[in-house]
């Protein structure tokens, strides 16, 4: 399986870390809802249902063991959105974290954007290892200082002494209070801390979304981002918070005549008059905003013709798109469905250029998937760092890998029983009929209550991370 660097030599992927709590009784706050490296890998950010934001920094490399590659520790953590409630509507606003976007690395801090359902924050990740003293407010015995007796600039210890020296040998006098005391300034001055990770709201984007937030993309501007709910699209500059505009409505005059909805959305990661968005029907839509402020009317439309052996009672649900993701060199996207991940070339619409089955094994199931509302999951999908392989999640806390060039698939599982640093993933599979040979795991024995939503793939190294209900694993190729 080729990794980030590409090649023909396959990766081995072995386990690096899993964070979170082993118990089995499972917080509804502590499940993660979303993951996502910074542009140069060197944080991790995940969100989880209780509105928290950790993330995580690759420590620097241990030089006497470069076997090792660097680890991931815990570098912030904060609450980055609380319960609210609608009352015009009458409606509770999860704090959940739906989706987390970095934007690129101007300064020394590093900026992201988080979303629940109605309001997207902006926040700023900054260290400080200083901090200011002497602010004039207190003596050094604790007593707070009249601002009315501060005149000028106050003498450090030493010129003290010699000022006062001065004062008894008369060269001058001293310039003293009735207490005894100097009226005088003393200049702050900054002295070393402990590191400090803070991390603080700088923009909240609110009001501006009818409905559930499901996406959102920085453009490649650096000044725009979108929001996207499920019937509208919405730009912002990231400077102004109390305004945006609306670059896509499919909302229809009568909300009955309501065919479809929008499913995820994002920029082309060049262009930046260019994005897309996908649709619970199974299409996708590429707008150019230089064509019309408004882009109810797309440039292109990618659809796949449905296989009509393959027709049945739950085709619609299935063909909803969960996921859409450009490639790093803008030339396809990729689409998450049900069953299937599919890549697409800008350039041709009618149909996908590859399709990869994530868990075909599943299509007789599909009963039993929609009475537990399993069908209804909403799988992401991610590329590597030279777009040569995708990766998506699946059930049982499997994650299946797809290289492009070698037209190669494995599927490897996310679990706490093969757990020891360096230990190679060994792939798995799933039996589809009653024959199951050694190894394999029957597809009637597979836990539905397990599954990866969330991927991310670094940027640059292959290291992934794979977001099981509340922990995350991270896993890397086996250096030699």
């Amino acid at each position: 399986m080729a990794g980030a660097g590409g090649g023909s030599n396959d990766v081995q992927w072995c386990f690096s870390q899993v964070k979170g709590a082993i118990d089995d009784d499972v917080a509804e706050a502590d499940i993660i809802s979303t993951v996502e490296f910074n542009h140069s890998g060197e944080l991790l950010a995940t969100g989880d249902k209780g509105g928290r934001v950790v993330i995580f920094q690759q420590e620097i490399e241990n030089k006497s063991q470069p076997q090792c590659r660097s680890e991931y520790n815990v570098y912030s953590t904060f609450q980055s959105h609380e319960p609210e409630f609608d009352y015009l509507k009458s409606l509770e606003i999860e704090e959940k974290i739906n989706k987390i976007r970095w934007l690129p690395q101007k300064n020394a801090a590093q900026f992201l954007l988080s979303t629940n359902d109605k309001t997207i924050k902006l926040w700023k990740i900054s260290e400080r290892d200083k901090r200011p003293e002497g602010y004039n407010l207190k003596e050094e015995d604790g007593r707070y200082i009249d601002p009315n007796t501060v005149t000028a600039l106050r003498l450090s210890r030493n010129e003290y002494c010699t000022h006062q020296q001065k004062s008894e040998d008369g060269a001058g006098p001293a310039d003293k209070n009735k207490e005894g005391q100097f009226d005088k300034i003393q200049v702050p001055v900054f002295r070393p801390m402990d590191l400090m990770v803070e991390a603080s709201p700088r923009r909240v984007f609110a009001n501006a979304h009818t409905y559930h937030i499901n996406s959102i993309s920085i453009n490649s501007d650096h000044e725009t981002y979108l929001s996207a709910d499920d019937l509208r699209i919405n730009l912002w500059h990231q400077e102004i918070t109390d305004r945006s505009f609306n670059i896509v409505d499919i909302k229809p005059a009568n909300m009955e005549e309501l065919t479809e909805v929008i499913t995820a959305a994002e920029f082309h990661p060049h262009q930046c008059n260019t994005f897309v968005y996908s649709s619970s029907k199974g299409t996708i839509r590429l707008c150019d905003m230089r064509a019309s402020a408004l882009c109810d009317t797309h440039s292109k439309l990618f659809e796949e013709p449905e296989d009509p052996s393959n027709r049945s009672f739950f085709s619609e649900i299935i063909s909803s798109i969960s996921d859409v993701k450009f490639s790093h060199n803008g030339r396809y996207m990729m689409t998450r469905d049900y069953l299937s991940v599919k890549i697409w070339d800008l350039n041709m619409e009618s149909r996908p250029v590859e399709t990869y089955q994530v868990h075909e094994y599943l299509r007789s199931k599909l009963c039993s998937l929609y009475e537990n509302d399993c069908i209804f999951d909403k799988f992401e999908c991610c590329w590597n760092g030279n777009d040569s392989v995708v990766m998506t999640g699946s059930y049982h806390n499997f994650f299946r890998m797809f290289d492009r060039g070698q037209r190669r698939d494995v599927t490897l599982e996310a679990s706490r029983e093969g757990s020891k640093p360096q230990q190679v993933l060994k792939p798995r599979k799933v039996c589809a009929d009653g024959k199951r040979k050694k190894d394999e795991i029957s597809v009637d024995s597979l836990d539905f209550n397990k599954k990866i939503l969330h991927t991310a793939w670094h940027p640059q190294d292959n290291v992934i991370a794979v977001a099981t209900t509340n922990n995350l694993y991270i896993f890397q190729d086996k250096v030699n």
